[in-house]
């Protein structure tokens, strides 16, 4: 499988080298990252949780998004043991919207006890709505504005906001405000069977009309990754999270009791190690009949909630809390959204290092949105291509290909699944630990997002941190 993956990472231009980096062993230990050495400046990450990450249409098929929300910000309390009345601000981030909660950040921090002070707000950018959530966060402790806030987000696809057609709202709204009965039966007597039609949210990028899928196809075809490349990269991930959880390594996951169902779910349930085989037989899913995207080598609807604490680093200290990294620096990228919707990792990643004055070899630990198989390859070719680092990054020489062996160790997105919302403090969650476990001390997240959107954050482990 790996001559296959390092095929799809190949570079157009030259041979990659594909081995190792030397296995970390303090040699940046002395590397200065900021100069803002006092503990009041630095921002740190105490530690974050999920719900497990389950396929829609399962477990938590009958709940609310508010459901999974409230348990993850009443789990990472508990997980922390921090007392609620030293949290400032809540930030949480979610894509499809309930109407009935929606500044479910402000909902779900009312249910799950915390204090009716405490202001909390939404946001949404799409599958990095809690990188949002975080970078928001550290911009508004960096401020001096609050010393302790909670960022996270939720998804569920399970049970999506669906309208009626745009006529039948139109008839009801008048309806509602007619003043006399007779208005009232003659509006809703005008109403016909085409009204009952139902206005389906849309699954198309509002600016192309073209969904990701499709983008994802055409991106693939135009760095030459093929349909096998892209299984391969897809069995990798599956691979992967399926080893990291029978080792136990996902402890960001806290059970959930389903309720008024007999189930405690306890694990991610979209992690499937198939075989390259039965990957093959499957059809394209979007661009039919050649398309290479399939249902297997790209992400699934999701349903799920994570949150994070983050903190200033002496206020951390000063209630005994044990931070498990710095929140260094962080920066958002947006280009075409038609030819370029799923280039965001290669645009953010490059920015974020020179921010950080690091280079590739100084990242042990790489988590990278996986929203599709073709999009992560691509992504990799273009950092490894000197056109496209000339023409697009504006950069004299290409990128270059990080160590494979600290990308995505613990699986990603198209593995452990991608409730659109929740992904960002997952992948936060998953760089402090792999940081800790690995003995690591820089990591790099970075993430596509609809709209041609990206982010890139830098982690830094914390010095003595435990899993």
């Amino acid at each position: 499988m790996l001559p296959l993956l390092k095929n799809c990472l190949a570079a157009r231009q030259g041979i990659v080298n594909y081995e190792a980096f030397t296995r970390y062993s303090g040699i940046f230990i002395n590397k200065t990252y900021s100069t803002k050495s006092d503990a009041s400046n630095n921002i740190v990450f105490v530690d974050g949780v999920r719900t497990p990450f389950l396929q829609s249409g399962t477990y938590y098929k009958n709940l609310l998004a508010y459901d999974l929300a409230r348990h993850s910000l009443v789990s990472l309390q508990k997980k922390i043991g921090f007392p609620k009345e030293i949290i400032d601000y809540i930030i949480y981030g979610t894509v499809m919207q309930e109407v009935r909660t929606s500044n479910i950040g402000r909902e779900a921090a009312i249910g799950a006890g915390y204090s009716e002070h405490i202001p909390a707000h939404t946001v949404t950018m799409a599958c990095i709505s809690s990188n949002q959530a975080i970078t928001t966060g550290m911009a508004l402790i960096g401020y001096g504005a609050y010393d302790a806030i909670v960022a996270g987000g939720v998804e569920f696809m399970s049970d999506i906001p669906i309208r009626h057609s745009r006529p039948m709202r139109s008839l009801m709204l008048q309806a509602n405000k007619a003043k006399t009965l007779p208005n009232k039966l003659g509006l809703l007597a005008s109403i016909r069977p085409q009204h009952f039609v139902p206005d389906l949210p849309a699954v198309a990028e509002f600016s192309s009309g073209e969904t990701m899928g499709h983008s994802c196809d055409r991106l693939a075809a135009a760095f030459g990754v093929t349909r096998k490349e892209q299984d391969d990269y897809a069995l990798r991930s599956h691979t992967l999270a399926a080893r990291a959880q029978q080792q136990g390594l996902l402890s960001d996951v806290v059970p959930y009791k389903v309720p008024n169902v007999d189930k405690v779910v306890d694990k991610d349930n979209g992690i499937r190690v198939s075989t390259e085989e039965q990957l093959a037989k499957l059809k394209p899913a979007f661009v039919k009949p050649y398309g290479t995207v399939t249902a297997a080598n790209a992400s699934f609807l999701t349903d799920g909630a994570s949150a994070a604490l983050i903190m200033r680093e002496d206020k951390a200290l000063q209630l005994g809390l044990k931070p498990k990294a710095y929140l260094r620096t962080f920066v958002y990228v947006s280009q075409d959204p038609v030819n370029q919707l799923l280039l965001g990792p290669s645009y953010a990643i490059p920015k974020v290092l020179d921010k950080a004055k690091l280079t590739l070899k100084d990242i042990g630990v790489w988590e990278i949105h996986e929203a599709f198989a073709g999009q992560i390859c691509a992504n990799l070719k273009a950092m490894d291509s000197d056109f496209f680092a000339q023409n697009y990054l504006k950069r004299s020489s290409k990128i270059g290909v990080p160590d494979l062996n600290k990308w995505n160790a613990w699986g990603g997105s198209l593995s452990i699944g991608h409730p659109f919302a929740a992904t960002g403090v997952r992948l936060a969650a998953h760089t402090a630990n792999r940081l800790i476990k690995e003995d690591q001390q820089f990591g790099l997240i970075s993430a596509c997002a609809a709209g041609g959107q990206g982010v890139g954050m830098i982690m830094e482990r914390y010095p003595g941190a435990a899993i």
